[in-house]
């Protein structure tokens, strides 16, 4: 990337800024969080528009939104070893979703501060497997586990526990290749948890998989399957009615 186009995304993230700036100004939060989040879906790994975004989100007390933001952040300031700022962040997240498992987060902090204590024949066998992004379904929707995956490009298992629709969805590169649910494998899979509301979930870096759902974007495959699904419920409730 040139020097210029540099220059281009910085105004950009700058102007957002401003913007998020002036409808805070004027009593305008809601425009202001619209605002940030549009700009974080162009550069999700933007610290200055997440921790505005964090800070406006706690203001008006949107829990889960600042906790996935404070996710966000810890990841961005590991990647970048700003160890202190990660920890702080996982320890937020924890005080606006008490439901969300931090552990996993503290320990790859401190694998990262101290290389030195993980074992070496482990290091070269194990695959990366720090849980990035946990917390519970009833405060964090699916569909918004999928956008902060695929805005942040990562490849692992977005795994659904507790709940009647447990199983996995399996991403490359942030786009959904496969699902996982009881027996069933791929778009069956993902039709049913896709559904998911209760339960807790976490993501965890893994693979890159085998494709066996290949949809153009995660946009179109959530849409076409809810449709699906909606014509499905259309169906049963016309025979209902001629029963």
């Amino acid at each position: 990337m040139s020097g210029q186009e540099y220059r281009g995304i910085d105004a950009e993230i700058e102007a957002a800024l401003l913007d998020s700036d002036l409808f805070i100004k004027y009593g305008s939060m809601g425009r202001a969080i619209n605002r940030l989040q549009e700009a974080i879906a162009r550069y999700p790994h933007s610290i200055e528009l997440r921790e505005r975004l964090r800070e406006v989100a706690a203001t008006m007390k949107l829990h889960g939104e600042a906790a996935r933001q404070c996710l966000a952040l810890a990841r961005l300031y590991i990647e970048r070893e700003n160890f202190d700022a990660a920890r702080e962040r996982l320890i937020e997240a924890k005080e606006h979703a008490p439901t969300i498992s931090i552990a996993a987060g503290l320990e790859a902090i401190r694998r990262a501060r101290r290389p030195d204590t993980a074992s070496p024949e482990l290091a070269k066998t194990a695959p990366p497997s720090v849980v990035i992004l946990a917390g519970d379904l009833a405060l964090v929707s699916i569909f918004d586990c999928i956008q902060t995956i695929e805005n942040s490009r990562l490849t692992g298992a977005l795994t659904i526990t507790g709940s009647e629709r447990a199983g996995r969805i399996l991403f490359n590169d942030g786009q959904i290749v496969d699902a996982e649910c009881g027996a069933d494998r791929g778009e069956a899979a993902f039709r049913t948890l896709i559904e998911a509301t209760a339960g807790t979930f976490n993501f965890e870096r893994g693979g890159p998989y085998s494709m066996a759902i290949t949809a153009a974007s995660n946009t179109n495959l959530i849409l076409e399957t809810l449709r699906q699904l909606d014509e499905e419920r259309a169906g049963d409730r016309a025979e209902d009615d001629l029963v």
